[in-house]
């Protein structure tokens, strides 16, 4: 797994009279964001939350409360953790079905969360969108996408949105490896090149699509050389350490936000649990996962700085996880007790 921010370019050829996109000749950028005491202390809180959540989300849909489709984002928090620290006010995100972790980083009630997930009232869709489709215009949230790859496309059209108001928003487009074989995401990636569109396309590499590896699904396997064909340049990134993701995102939102069109970064990351509640995962071997808890866990890493820097003792790390598991267990106490939706919702907030 690579621990430094690799970068790749796409180049056209000279024969047919094109020069090399100006974007490619950018210099690399640093491999490890320098964090403060403050930032490192952020991190391990926002990343735990999500954690905790998750945790508690998966024993509710054991027990039952949660219906349909669930897809956990435990393993893969230092990423959009990493993406949240270096954004400014108005970049907005959009991502796939594993969404719950994009939710918290973007600021969004893990009590409405929560609801949505136990389809209650108080629910960020009302109960009718569940663990996949929830939306927040407040926050910059342009949802969670049941459709692999589908949510490329809109991400895209964020991005001309801001290249046409002339907003200096950066479009962050999340999708997995399983969706770079989708078609639409190369029909993004041209439009995005060919209009200089703000959109940073932040493949989440966790190394398999649903039950398939990565090794068996693509001819070629490092992903962020994808955008190559149109002169989109791509960093490869250690997911695992939120330093160097937000040391890539900040070098990538301000490629896209100087005008210089869009960015790709290719996470490499790990998921512990199935690709859904669903999924006993046992195409992968339990050593295998236990290798990743063990040596590279994106929360620990931080706690073992913390600690190792004296700006944390073991208590004050224990008193910030009571503080978030406080505030995962008032969200799931809420998604317990809140009412369903009156049977009237099923005839609102739909097109004809």
């Amino acid at each position: 797994m690579a621990a430094t921010a690799r970068k790749t370019t796409g180049t056209r050829s000279k024969s047919a009279g094109r020069s090399r996109s100006s974007a490619s000749k950018s210099k690399a950028a640093p491999s490890i964001a320098d964090f403060s005491k403050e930032e490192e202390l952020e991190a391990y809180r926002e990343m735990l939350l999500i954690r905790r959540f998750e945790e508690k989300a998966g024993q509710l849909y054991g027990m039952g409360l949660i219906g349909g489709f669930c897809h956990l984002y435990i393993g893969q928090e230092a990423v959009v953790i990493g993406m949240q620290l270096a954004k400014k006010d108005g970049d907005q995100m959009i991502t796939g079905y594993r969404d719950h972790g994009h939710m918290l980083a973007m600021g969004l009630d893990p009590k409405g969360v929560m609801a949505e997930l136990t389809g209650r009232r108080g629910g960020l869709s009302k109960g009718k969108g569940g663990s996949m489709h929830m939306f927040s215009k407040e926050k910059d949230f342009y949802g969670g996408h049941g459709i692999v790859g589908a949510q490329v496309s809109l991400g895209t059209g964020l991005a001309f949105a801001n290249r046409y108001r002339e907003d200096g928003r950066v479009s962050m487009t999340f999708f997995g490896d399983g969706a770079t074989n989708q078609g639409q995401v190369y029909e993004s990636f041209n439009m995005a090149q060919l209009w200089k569109l703000p959109v940073v396309f932040v493949i989440e590499n966790n190394k398999y699509g649903m039950g398939t590896s990565v090794e068996r699904a693509s001819a070629t396997t490092d992903l962020s050389h994808r955008g190559a064909s149109f002169g989109i340049p791509g960093e490869q990134v250690d997911g695992m350490d939120v330093r160097a993701v937000k040391a890539a995102s900040e070098k990538a939102l301000e490629h896209c936000r100087s005008g210089k069109g869009p960015y790709i970064l290719e996470m490499i990351t790990y998921r512990y649990r199935g690709h859904s509640m669903s999924d006993p995962a046992k195409y992968r071997s339990k050593d295998e996962v236990q290798k990743m808890r063990t040596e590279r866990d994106p929360i620990e890493q931080v706690r073992n700085r913390l600690i190792e820097k004296k700006w944390a003792s073991e208590d004050e790390l224990k008193e910030i996880d009571k503080k978030v598991r406080e505030v995962v267990n008032e969200a799931a106490e809420f998604a317990q007790n809140d009412p369903e939706p009156d049977p009237s919702e099923l005839y609102t907030d739909i097109l004809l």
